[in-house]
Protein backbone atom coordinates (compact mmCIF):
# COMPACT_ATOMS: atom_id res chain seq x y z
CA UNK A 1 0.00 0.00 0.00
CA UNK A 2 1.26 3.33 -0.88
CA UNK A 3 1.97 5.20 2.14
CA UNK A 4 3.05 8.33 0.59
CA UNK A 5 1.07 11.47 1.60
CA UNK A 6 -1.36 13.04 -0.91
CA UNK A 7 -1.43 16.86 -2.51
CA UNK A 8 -4.47 17.16 -0.09
CA UNK A 9 -1.77 17.77 2.79
CA UNK A 10 -0.18 20.88 1.50
CA UNK A 11 -2.24 23.64 2.74
CA UNK A 12 -2.26 27.22 1.51
CA UNK A 13 -3.46 30.39 3.50
CA UNK A 14 -6.99 30.16 2.21
CA UNK A 15 -7.09 26.77 4.14
CA UNK A 16 -5.88 28.63 7.32
CA UNK A 17 -8.66 31.32 6.63
CA UNK A 18 -11.16 28.86 6.18
CA UNK A 19 -9.88 27.72 9.56
CA UNK A 20 -10.03 30.84 11.05
CA UNK A 21 -13.91 31.02 10.13
CA UNK A 22 -14.38 28.95 12.85
CA UNK A 23 -13.32 30.89 15.72
CA UNK A 24 -14.92 33.97 14.40
CA UNK A 25 -18.38 31.75 14.84
CA UNK A 26 -17.14 30.93 18.00
CA UNK A 27 -16.70 35.01 19.12
CA UNK A 28 -19.99 35.53 17.45
CA UNK A 29 -21.60 32.93 19.59
CA UNK A 30 -19.95 34.92 22.67
CA UNK A 31 -20.90 37.88 22.13
CA UNK A 32 -24.46 36.77 21.66
CA UNK A 33 -24.56 35.04 24.75
CA UNK A 34 -22.73 37.91 26.58
CA UNK A 35 -20.08 35.52 27.72
CA UNK A 36 -17.52 38.40 27.36
CA UNK A 37 -15.03 35.62 26.06
CA UNK A 38 -14.85 36.54 21.88
CA UNK A 39 -11.93 39.02 21.90
CA UNK A 40 -9.49 36.74 23.83
CA UNK A 41 -10.76 34.23 20.95
CA UNK A 42 -9.62 36.29 18.31
CA UNK A 43 -6.39 37.51 20.14
CA UNK A 44 -5.38 33.99 20.85
CA UNK A 45 -6.32 32.85 17.39
CA UNK A 46 -4.31 35.65 15.75
CA UNK A 47 -1.55 35.01 17.77
CA UNK A 48 -1.32 31.36 17.06
CA UNK A 49 -1.09 32.55 13.34
CA UNK A 50 1.58 34.58 13.73
CA UNK A 51 3.71 32.38 16.22
CA UNK A 52 3.17 29.42 14.14
CA UNK A 53 3.86 31.27 11.06
CA UNK A 54 7.01 32.23 12.35
CA UNK A 55 8.06 28.75 14.45
CA UNK A 56 7.37 27.08 10.52
CA UNK A 57 10.09 30.45 9.22
CA UNK A 58 12.79 29.63 12.19
CA UNK A 59 12.39 25.92 12.55
CA UNK A 60 13.08 25.50 8.16
CA UNK A 61 16.05 27.01 8.64
CA UNK A 62 17.16 24.75 11.65
CA UNK A 63 16.46 21.87 10.22
CA UNK A 64 18.32 22.44 7.05
CA UNK A 65 21.40 23.53 9.04
CA UNK A 66 21.29 19.85 11.12
CA UNK A 67 23.62 22.05 13.29
CA UNK A 68 23.50 20.49 17.19
CA UNK A 69 24.27 23.74 18.60
CA UNK A 70 20.98 25.64 16.67
CA UNK A 71 18.87 22.76 18.28
CA UNK A 72 20.26 23.20 21.84
CA UNK A 73 19.49 26.55 21.10
CA UNK A 74 15.80 26.27 20.21
CA UNK A 75 15.41 23.44 23.57
CA UNK A 76 16.86 26.48 25.34
CA UNK A 77 14.72 29.26 23.83
CA UNK A 78 11.26 27.03 23.71
CA UNK A 79 12.01 26.42 27.90
CA UNK A 80 12.65 30.29 28.31
CA UNK A 81 9.71 31.70 26.33
CA UNK A 82 7.42 28.55 28.20
CA UNK A 83 8.88 30.42 31.41
CA UNK A 84 7.84 33.21 30.63
CA UNK A 85 4.38 32.47 29.66
CA UNK A 86 3.87 30.86 32.90
CA UNK A 87 5.27 33.77 34.74
CA UNK A 88 3.85 36.69 33.73
CA UNK A 89 0.70 35.66 31.64
CA UNK A 90 -0.28 32.24 33.57
CA UNK A 91 -0.21 33.02 37.20
CA UNK A 92 -2.28 35.51 38.88
CA UNK A 93 -0.18 35.08 41.74
CA UNK A 94 4.07 34.75 42.13
CA UNK A 95 6.56 35.17 44.50
CA UNK A 96 9.96 35.86 45.16
CA UNK A 97 12.42 34.96 42.64
CA UNK A 98 9.62 32.67 40.53
CA UNK A 99 10.99 33.59 36.93
CA UNK A 100 14.55 31.62 37.81
CA UNK A 101 13.36 28.88 39.65
CA UNK A 102 10.30 27.84 37.25
CA UNK A 103 13.09 28.04 34.84
CA UNK A 104 15.50 25.70 36.26
CA UNK A 105 12.79 23.49 37.00
CA UNK A 106 11.96 23.38 33.49
CA UNK A 107 14.89 22.87 31.66
CA UNK A 108 15.81 19.72 34.87
CA UNK A 109 13.23 18.38 33.73
CA UNK A 110 12.74 18.52 29.64
CA UNK A 111 16.70 18.77 28.72
CA UNK A 112 16.75 14.89 30.60
CA UNK A 113 13.60 13.51 29.37
CA UNK A 114 14.15 14.57 25.51
CA UNK A 115 17.29 13.39 25.26
CA UNK A 116 16.99 9.73 27.17
CA UNK A 117 13.47 9.45 25.45
CA UNK A 118 14.91 10.28 21.96
CA UNK A 119 17.43 8.26 21.98
CA UNK A 120 16.80 5.32 23.77
CA UNK A 121 13.18 4.77 23.92
CA UNK A 122 12.30 6.11 20.02
CA UNK A 123 15.68 4.58 19.45
CA UNK A 124 16.97 8.04 17.38
CA UNK A 125 20.52 7.88 16.47
CA UNK A 126 21.59 10.91 17.54
CA UNK A 127 19.19 12.08 19.53
CA UNK A 128 19.56 15.53 18.66
CA UNK A 129 17.70 15.18 15.36
CA UNK A 130 15.81 18.49 14.10
CA UNK A 131 12.67 17.29 12.97
CA UNK A 132 12.56 14.70 15.96
CA UNK A 133 14.26 16.32 18.62
CA UNK A 134 12.73 19.88 18.65
CA UNK A 135 9.11 18.74 17.84
CA UNK A 136 9.24 16.30 21.38
CA UNK A 137 11.54 19.30 23.28
CA UNK A 138 7.64 21.70 22.39
CA UNK A 139 5.40 18.88 23.46
CA UNK A 140 7.23 18.61 26.53
CA UNK A 141 7.35 22.28 27.40
CA UNK A 142 3.57 23.09 26.56
CA UNK A 143 2.56 20.38 28.82
CA UNK A 144 5.08 21.15 31.42
CA UNK A 145 3.82 24.18 31.86
CA UNK A 146 0.20 23.77 32.45
CA UNK A 147 1.04 21.27 35.46
CA UNK A 148 3.59 23.92 36.98
CA UNK A 149 1.29 26.62 36.84
CA UNK A 150 -1.43 24.59 38.45
CA UNK A 151 0.94 23.47 41.03
CA UNK A 152 2.04 27.17 41.84
CA UNK A 153 -1.46 28.80 41.61
CA UNK A 154 -2.82 25.90 44.47
CA UNK A 155 0.24 26.43 46.66
CA UNK A 156 0.14 30.42 46.80
CA UNK A 157 -3.56 30.47 47.18
CA UNK A 158 -3.28 27.77 50.25
CA UNK A 159 -0.51 29.92 51.38
CA UNK A 160 -1.67 33.88 50.74
CA UNK A 161 -5.78 33.04 51.33
CA UNK A 162 -5.74 29.87 53.49
CA UNK A 163 -2.77 30.18 55.61
CA UNK A 164 -4.14 29.70 59.25
CA UNK A 165 -4.12 25.94 59.01
CA UNK A 166 -0.33 25.83 57.88
CA UNK A 167 0.31 28.79 61.06
CA UNK A 168 -1.44 26.50 63.63
CA UNK A 169 0.58 23.71 62.55
CA UNK A 170 3.92 25.53 62.63
CA UNK A 171 2.50 27.02 66.28
CA UNK A 172 2.38 23.09 67.76
CA UNK A 173 5.56 22.91 66.57
CA UNK A 174 5.69 21.14 63.44
CA UNK A 175 8.37 21.94 60.63
CA UNK A 176 7.56 23.23 57.54
CA UNK A 177 8.04 20.03 55.99
CA UNK A 178 5.10 18.83 57.79
CA UNK A 179 2.73 21.35 57.87
CA UNK A 180 2.85 21.91 54.27
CA UNK A 181 2.88 18.69 53.06
CA UNK A 182 -0.60 18.53 52.54
CA UNK A 183 -0.60 21.32 50.43
CA UNK A 184 1.87 19.74 48.24
CA UNK A 185 0.20 16.09 47.71
CA UNK A 186 -2.86 18.13 46.77
CA UNK A 187 -1.07 20.59 44.72
CA UNK A 188 0.76 17.85 42.74
CA UNK A 189 -2.12 15.62 42.56
CA UNK A 190 -4.27 18.34 40.19
CA UNK A 191 -0.79 18.82 38.16
CA UNK A 192 -1.10 15.60 37.26
CA UNK A 193 -4.52 14.80 36.66
CA UNK A 194 -4.85 16.43 33.10
CA UNK A 195 -1.62 13.72 32.33
CA UNK A 196 -3.37 10.53 33.98
CA UNK A 197 -6.87 11.84 32.10
CA UNK A 198 -5.32 12.04 28.69
CA UNK A 199 -3.71 8.72 28.98
CA UNK A 200 -6.38 7.11 30.15
CA UNK A 201 -8.51 8.17 26.91
CA UNK A 202 -6.16 8.33 24.44
CA UNK A 203 -6.79 5.89 21.42
CA UNK A 204 -10.02 4.63 22.34
CA UNK A 205 -12.03 7.99 22.89
CA UNK A 206 -8.98 10.47 21.26
CA UNK A 207 -6.93 9.77 18.66
CA UNK A 208 -3.60 12.20 19.38
CA UNK A 209 -2.02 15.03 17.15
CA UNK A 210 1.52 13.15 17.02
CA UNK A 211 0.04 9.87 16.10
CA UNK A 212 -2.12 11.57 13.40
CA UNK A 213 0.87 13.55 12.13
CA UNK A 214 2.77 10.23 12.04
CA UNK A 215 0.45 8.16 9.90
CA UNK A 216 0.10 11.40 7.58
CA UNK A 217 4.13 11.45 7.16
CA UNK A 218 3.85 7.89 5.80
CA UNK A 219 4.35 5.28 9.00
CA UNK A 220 2.26 2.43 9.86
CA UNK A 221 -0.28 2.80 12.06
CA UNK A 222 1.43 -0.06 14.03
CA UNK A 223 4.48 2.56 14.58
CA UNK A 224 2.63 5.76 15.43
CA UNK A 225 0.70 3.90 18.01
CA UNK A 226 4.22 2.97 19.75
CA UNK A 227 5.74 6.37 18.98
CA UNK A 228 2.74 7.95 21.00
CA UNK A 229 3.06 5.84 23.77
CA UNK A 230 6.59 6.76 24.03
CA UNK A 231 5.32 10.51 24.17
CA UNK A 232 2.86 10.08 26.71
CA UNK A 233 4.95 8.61 28.70
CA UNK A 234 7.85 11.58 28.37
CA UNK A 235 5.10 14.07 29.05
CA UNK A 236 4.06 11.87 32.43
CA UNK A 237 7.75 12.39 33.39
CA UNK A 238 8.74 15.08 32.45
CA UNK A 239 5.62 17.28 34.17
CA UNK A 240 5.88 15.22 37.11
CA UNK A 241 9.64 16.38 37.97
CA UNK A 242 8.78 19.87 37.00
CA UNK A 243 5.93 20.09 39.17
CA UNK A 244 7.53 18.33 42.15
CA UNK A 245 10.44 21.18 41.76
CA UNK A 246 8.32 23.96 41.23
CA UNK A 247 6.19 23.18 44.29
CA UNK A 248 9.13 22.38 46.56
CA UNK A 249 11.13 26.00 45.61
CA UNK A 250 7.37 28.04 45.91
CA UNK A 251 6.65 26.02 49.43
CA UNK A 252 10.51 26.65 50.54
CA UNK A 253 10.12 30.64 49.96
CA UNK A 254 6.84 31.24 51.26
CA UNK A 255 8.19 29.21 54.43
CA UNK A 256 11.17 30.25 55.41
CA UNK A 257 13.84 28.52 57.58
CA UNK A 258 12.71 30.10 60.50
CA UNK A 259 9.49 27.85 60.02
CA UNK A 260 7.13 31.11 59.23
CA UNK A 261 4.62 31.73 56.53
CA UNK A 262 5.97 34.39 54.49
CA UNK A 263 2.83 35.93 53.10
CA UNK A 264 5.03 39.31 52.15
CA UNK A 265 6.93 37.36 49.19
CA UNK A 266 3.92 36.52 47.49
CA UNK A 267 3.18 39.12 44.40
CA UNK A 268 -0.58 39.42 43.90
CA UNK A 269 -0.21 42.45 41.20
CA UNK A 270 0.22 42.22 38.09
CA UNK A 271 3.51 41.37 36.51
CA UNK A 272 5.90 44.32 35.68
CA UNK A 273 5.70 43.89 32.27
CA UNK A 274 1.97 44.20 31.97
CA UNK A 275 2.32 47.38 34.54
CA UNK A 276 4.70 48.68 32.64
CA UNK A 277 2.17 48.36 29.22
CA UNK A 278 -0.67 50.14 31.08
CA UNK A 279 1.41 52.78 32.26
CA UNK A 280 2.49 53.42 28.92
CA UNK A 281 -0.77 53.02 27.40
CA UNK A 282 -1.81 55.55 29.98
CA UNK A 283 0.55 58.29 29.24
CA UNK A 284 -0.03 57.65 25.43
CA UNK A 285 -3.92 58.00 25.82
CA UNK A 286 -3.12 60.98 28.45
CA UNK A 287 -0.84 63.29 25.67
CA UNK A 288 -3.44 62.30 22.63
CA UNK A 289 -5.94 64.13 25.01
CA UNK A 290 -3.83 66.60 26.02
CA UNK A 291 -3.14 67.20 22.22
CA UNK A 292 -6.80 66.61 21.01
CA UNK A 293 -8.03 69.74 23.88
CA UNK A 294 -5.29 72.03 22.47
CA UNK A 295 -5.96 71.33 19.11
CA UNK A 296 -9.68 71.39 19.83
CA UNK A 297 -9.59 74.95 21.51
CA UNK A 298 -7.32 76.54 18.38
CA UNK A 299 -10.43 75.10 16.12
CA UNK A 300 -12.43 77.19 18.64
CA UNK A 301 -10.47 80.23 18.78
CA UNK A 302 -10.13 80.03 15.08
CA UNK A 303 -13.57 79.57 14.01
CA UNK A 304 -14.16 82.68 16.51
CA UNK A 305 -11.42 84.95 14.76
CA UNK A 306 -13.35 84.27 11.23
CA UNK A 307 -16.80 84.89 12.67
CA UNK A 308 -15.29 88.33 13.96
CA UNK A 309 -13.93 89.28 10.89
CA UNK A 310 -17.40 88.22 8.76
CA UNK A 311 -19.29 90.53 11.33
CA UNK A 312 -16.98 93.78 10.92
CA UNK A 313 -17.59 93.06 6.97
CA UNK A 314 -21.33 92.82 6.94
CA UNK A 315 -21.89 94.96 10.28
CA UNK A 316 -23.76 91.70 11.38
CA UNK A 317 -24.29 91.38 15.68
CA UNK A 318 -21.55 89.31 16.70
CA UNK A 319 -23.35 86.15 19.11
CA UNK A 320 -21.36 84.46 21.91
Amino acid sequence: MDTTPSDSTHLSWANVGLGFSFILLNAFLSTSLNLGIGGSLVTSALRCIVQLAIVGLVLQRVFEANNPWAVAGIACLLNLLGTTEAVANKSKKRFHNMFPMVLFSMLGSTIPVSIIGARYAMAVDPFWKPEQYIPIMGMLCGNTISGVVVAVAYVLKEMYDNRDKVEMYLAFGASRFEACLPIAREALRLALTPTINQMSVIGIIAIPGMMTGAILGGSSVEQAAKLQMVIMFMLSASTALASIATTVTTLATVVDNEHRVRPDRVDVRDHAIWRARNWLFGKIVGTLKCVGTIVGGCCCWRRKEVREANGHRTGEPLLG
